[in-house]
Parts: C-alpha cells; structure tokens; sequence
C-alpha cells in the first residue's frame, strides 16, 4: 500500500496557532523526546495499517527517514504538484492528513503499488513505481533517455504530437 501526504509527518512542536515557551534545557529535550516519539508512532501506525511506500510532496525530517527504515516504509519524498495531482488522477487516492484525519484509525485511502523500484537516469534519482489498476485506465510507463535534453525535447514533442493525432482520430463524433 502507498499514502501520499503533502506535509511533514514529524509533528511541529508549538501546534497550530501556539508558542512554544521552554524555561530550560531538560524541557527543550523532554519536547524534543516528545516529537520523536509521534513521529515513530505515526510511521508505526502507517507500517500497521500496511503501508509500505511513502509518496511526499515535502521534504520529510531525518527522524522520520529512519523510523520509516526502522520499521519497513519506503520514502519517496520532494514530487512536484503535477506528479502528486497524477498520482492521484491514477489510483483515486487523496493525500492522508496525518494530523487532521483520525490518526489511530484505519488509513482508508491508499494505492496499491505492485512495485517501487529506484531508477538512477544519468545524474538524475528517479523511482519506477508500477501501480495496480483500479479503474478503466491501464497506467503506462515511457522514459525518454537521451544523450542532451534537446534530443529527448525533440522526442517528447513528436510523442506528443502522435498522442494529440490519436486523440482526434478516436474522439467520438456527436451527429
């Protein structure tokens, strides 16, 4: 199973619309211990309602990197807007609030991911995640490698081009 979120997943120490007011170091520190310990509990509580793959439009905090390691759940972290808005036109899925939904509930939406692999395109860190269908539209996968970005350009835009033909070639005719 895969959740995608749009916020960080370590809880933030005020709260919403708080101060944060600390007379000492061992308070600071008790905080901090606080923190650390929603985090793990809420990795564990992902990892517990089966979720293996993590899918953030944020960069996630190193505390939760190494719970979600600790205990099982792949990060994939930093997606744009346009592939997180993808993700979600595919497996129907909305990103799970963790701190608005019912955190000690079910996790009632996710995507089932059939794989999730890491993919090293020159310099670039990419991931190949292969979702199992849940609708009519049957996902597919084309990565343009080229040799400068002007020829994988020239590609993408006669790819297009075909795409846009194939379109209008099958757009039903209302008479």
């Amino acid at each position: 199973r895969a959740v995608l979120v749009t916020q960080p997943l370590r809880p933030p120490l005020p709260g919403p619309g708080g101060r944060l007011l600390v007379g000492s170091e061992g308070q600071y520190r008790a905080c901090l211990r606080w923190v650390s310990s929603r985090a793990e509990a809420l990795v564990k509580h992902l990892r517990s309602n089966g979720v293996k793959l993590l899918l953030s439009s944020v960069k996630q905090e190193e505390e939760v990197i190494y719970y979600a390691k600790l205990h099982g759940v792949s990060v994939v972290e930093c997606l744009s807007s346009e592939e997180m808005a993808l993700i979600s036109e595919i497996t129907g899925v909305s990103p799970y609030a963790p701190f608005g939904d019912d955190a000690r509930g079910e996790i009632a939406e996710s995507a089932a991911a059939a794989f999730c692999r890491p993919l090293l395109l020159g310099s670039e860190r990419c991931v190949h995640i292969g979702f199992t269908s849940t609708c009519a539209f049957q996902p597919h996968c084309l990565i343009l490698c080229g040799p400068v970005d002007s020829v994988n350009e020239q590609h993408a835009a006669a790819l297009q081009g075909a795409f846009t033909m194939l379109q209008q070639l099958f757009k039903r005719v209302d008479q």
